[in-house]
C-alpha cells in the first residue's frame, strides 16, 4: 500500500486545521481528495478517541449535578461545584463562534459542506483536538489542555499526525 509522505499529510492536516474544504486542500497540497478524505478518517478518529480516553473529569467527592437529557443521547453525571459566578451561555455561544469561524462548513449558505456525516465528525474532533491541544489562547496564553492540567506541552501539527499511526 502506498503511503503519504508525513510531511505532506501535516501539510494536509494543517489546511484542515484552517478551516479549509477538501477540494481546496486538495488543490493547495496536490493530494487527491480520496488521499485527503481517508488521512481526515484516521486523523480524525483518532482525535476522538483521544478526547474520550483523556476528556473525561477526576472523580472527586463533590456535590453532584446531571445535566439535561437529549433524546438520543445518554445522561452522564459530573462531578463538581460549579462556581455559580461563572455559569453562562456567553462560554457556549463563543464556543459555537469560534467552531464556525474556523470551520468553513458551520458557516451559513457555504459550499464547503460535509456530505457524509462521519467526514463532518472526523473534522469536528480534528478542530478540537488542535483548539485544545496546538492553539495557544490570548487569554489563557497557553493551551486549554495546559491550563487544564492534561497536557505539558504546545502539541505541533506533526504530533497529531502521529496520532494515526
Amino acid at each position: 500500500m502506498n503511503r503519504l509522505p508525513f510531511s505532506k499529510q501535516v501539510a494536509v492536516i494543517s489546511a484542515l486545521v484552517e478551516g479549509n474544504s477538501i477540494r481546496a486542500t486538495s488543490r493547495m497540497t496536490g493530494v487527491a481528495k480520496g488521499t485527503i478524505l481517508s488521512l481526515l478518517e484516521d486523523v480524525g478518529t483518532a482525535c476522538a478517541e483521544f478526547h474520550k480516553v483523556y476528556g473525561a473529569a477526576p472523580h472527586e467527592e463533590a456535590r453532584r449535578y446531571s445535566p439535561a437529557t437529549y433524546v438520543g443521547a445518554t445522561a452522564a453525571t459530573i462531578v463538581g461545584n460549579p462556581d455559580p459566578k461563572h455559569i453562562s451561555t456567553s462560554y457556549v455561544e463563543r464556543q459555537n463562534l469560534t467552531m464556525r469561524m474556523g470551520m468553513r462548513r458551520f458557516t451559513r449558505l457555504t459550499n464547503a459542506f460535509s456530505k457524509k456525516v462521519e467526514n463532518h465528525a472526523y473534522q469536528v474532533a480534528l478542530h478540537f483536538m488542535h483548539y485544545s491541544f496546538a492553539r495557544i489562547h490570548k487569554t489563557l496564553r497557553v493551551t486549554p489542555a495546559m491550563e487544564a492540567g492534561v497536557s505539558d506541552h504546545v502539541w505541533s501539527l506533526e504530533e497529531i499526525s502521529d496520532l494515526a499511526k
